[in-house]
């Protein structure tokens, strides 16, 4: 079945593949890593503007190392997991002294850069590579649990069973393998999702183990939505804006005109100052790390 299902996915993966602009011919694999930190969680739309932006400002990893980190988090506007610019830059710092300001090829030497996993290392090395690896996200899982598995979804996390089966559906040679984890993706994406699939247009339909064992449900719990509004996450987010637009150290009690819980917002600030987002630069007043000089 694997060389049909390569065959079917890529053919219709030319035809209907999204115009993405990580994807096009000559993207760098500094500015495909970017994107995989961004996309984390986050959605494409909110994505392709936010990334854009950070690839004129930062063409290279030099140029966002050159930067304080404050302005990384301060570009990473509301895209949330502000962590994430943080990552970005100390992995842009380590590319930059370590490497020569070029993202390096090797899966363990992507894996030793700050805030790379398992996941985006792969995704580095076969899409801004065109290496030959099992790039497997929520979307490529699902589909490969369908398709080849039978069952309407994977379960909950990674595991390397994921991988050995994803790998097995690869082509042997290297750019065409590649191009396949990218239409995996694409596939789980935008037909094979987890509450609508749209199976009559799926190129796998008339193969699909999952189809043809009549659609059963998800065995065990489903997952609900996460929760945004009234949470620490939300009032994380709403002292770390008025942070970023700030220009001068901002004092404890600005701060704590923006959320009325005290106990929540002190929580929050807590948290942001043990995430190293923000420092405490003189007695209650507070800026984005990197800033300390301000003011």
């Amino acid at each position: 079945m694997a060389p049909d299902l390569a065959d079917a996915t890529l053919r219709w993966y030319a035809a209907q593949a999204r115009d993405l602009p990580w994807r096009r011919p000559g993207t760098t694999a500094w500015a495909i890593l970017v994107s995989e930190v961004m996309l984390q969680q986050t959605p494409v739309v909110r994505v392709r503007p936010a990334w854009s932006a950070w690839l004129a400002r930062w063409p290279s990893p030099a140029a966002l190392a050159a930067d304080p980190p404050a302005e990384a988090i301060r570009a990473w506007g509301r895209l949330g997991y502000p962590r994430r610019a943080l990552r970005l830059h100390e992995c842009a710092t380590a590319i930059a002294t370590r490497h020569g300001n070029e993202v390096p090829r090797g899966l363990a030497e992507l894996l030793a850069l700050p805030g790379v996993g398992a996941y985006t290392a792969r995704a580095v090395a076969a899409f801004g590579y065109g290496q030959r690896h099992p790039v497997v996200d929520t979307n490529v899982r699902r589909v490969v649990a369908r398709a080849v598995g039978g069952m309407a979804d994977a379960g909950p996390a990674t595991t390397a069973a994921d991988l050995a089966a994803t790998e097995a559906l690869l082509p042997a040679a290297p750019a065409r393998a590649a191009r396949l984890s990218a239409a995996l993706m694409e596939l789980g994406a935008v037909l094979c999702t987890a509450r609508s699939p749209r199976c009559p247009d799926c190129p796998l339909w008339t193969t699909c183990a999952w189809r043809r064992a009549g659609a059963p449900p998800a065995r065990g719990p489903t997952r609900r939505p996460q929760r945004y509004a009234g949470t620490d996450r939300q009032v994380r987010g709403v002292l770390l804006a008025a942070l970023r637009e700030a220009t001068v150290p901002v004092p404890r009690t600005q701060l704590d005109l923006l959320w009325a819980e005290t106990g929540q917002r002190g929580r929050a600030l807590a948290s942001l100052l043990a995430d190293g987002l923000v420092d405490e630069v003189s007695r209650g007043h507070y800026v984005l790390v990197g800033q300390a000089s301000a003011g």
